[in-house]
């Protein structure tokens, strides 16, 4: 019945985030195991945009503040590889919302199961993007610790074909080289992110991922994109399965 009652707010919510401030939904785009994502307009700018809402019955308040985080830390962000995000807030009815840039184009998973491996340059060209933008937050102290082909967005920008976009910085982490320590989505949890992309470090010991762990992921998203498969694990036989669903629809 709880579950009923909150569902109805969050669709309540939703019809008055039509009219939210400066922006209007105009359609749905996905829903994950932590927020539904629509595509929005600003009133103004006319300018498009994506706003996700975090789920009503994943609202707890450690799940809040896990959304602010992702938010405070992915804003911080300069890079032109991740996600931008613009705003966020709170609807009337108290669910936490946060607007980001509107992408079109296809994530590295769709592409290689809709076209096949790619040639080898084409997958270094993608990879060094993608590792210029986790420099950057590993410079600002901030792990993904969920990189893998659902997370990586690829584009035409400015006329520039395969601009990258990393997305769902919902299982952030900071880290503090001086000390060794990482703070966010998995304290008092077990592993987090795609067992197939995660390095042995983080699912053997939950809560050490730091920077190193974010370069062994692009290392095995890059034998994905050139052979189409996997790496395997011993962990885990559905490859697709994280230990927990990150905040991205």
């Amino acid at each position: 019945q709880a579950h009923i009652v909150l569902r109805r707010k969050l669709n309540e919510a939703q019809l008055k985030a039509r009219e939210l401030g400066q922006y209007r939904l105009e359609e749905k785009l996905g829903e994950g195991g932590m927020g539904v994502v629509y595509r929005a307009r600003h009133a103004l700018m006319r300018r498009p945009t994506a706003i996700k809402l975090l789920l009503p019955e994943r609202a707890s308040p450690e799940a809040i503040r896990q959304f602010e985080r992702e938010v405070h830390l992915t804003s911080e962000l300069t890079h032109p590889n991740p996600i931008q995000i613009y705003d966020y807030g709170y609807t009337p009815d108290e669910v936490f919302y946060y607007v980001m840039e509107y992408l079109e184009g296809l994530t590295l998973k769709e592409l290689v199961n809709r076209f096949g491996p790619l040639p080898e340059s084409r997958a270094v060209y993608l990879l060094g993007q993608i590792c210029d933008a986790l420099h950057e937050a590993h410079e600002k102290g901030v792990v993904h610790q969920d990189i893998k082909p659902a997370n990586i967005f690829i584009g035409q920008r400015a006329g520039i074909p395969d601009s990258v976009k990393v997305l769902d910085f919902g299982l952030v982490r900071q880290y503090r080289a001086e000390v060794g320590l990482a703070s966010g989505a998995n304290d008092g949890f077990g592993p987090v992110g795609t067992p197939s992309f995660m390095s042995p470090e983080s699912i053997q010991i939950p809560g050490s991922a730091d920077p190193r762990s974010d370069i062994y992921s692009p290392g095995a998203l890059g034998y994905f994109l050139v052979t189409g498969y996997r790496k395997s694990t011993r962990l885990n036989s559905s490859h697709d399965s994280p230990y927990r669903m990150p905040s991205s629809a």
